[in-house]
């Protein structure tokens, strides 16, 4: 649970501050995400491997939204 709330606040505060000190923030859960990604790729089922990379690309491209300042609103 701890680890999960630490995930969720990470994204959270990432978003909000926005920007270089955001995108920093989300570069941290993008290399974490993909580290245990990796890590666990060979007892992973195609479904659930498909999930998990779609989510890792959903994080890098608000990351990149938070770099470029791309208007999403």
């Amino acid at each position: 649970m701890a680890m999960f709330l630490l995930v969720l606040g990470l994204f959270i505060t990432g978003v909000w501050v926005g920007g270089t000190a955001g995108a920093i923030l989300l570069g941290v859960l993008i290399v974490g995400a993909a580290t245990l990604l990796a890590a666990t790729w060979q007892v992973l089922t195609p479904g659930a491997r498909v999930v998990r990379v779609v989510v890792l690309l959903i994080l890098v491209l608000i990351t990149l939204e938070l770099v470029l300042k791309i208007p999403t609103r």
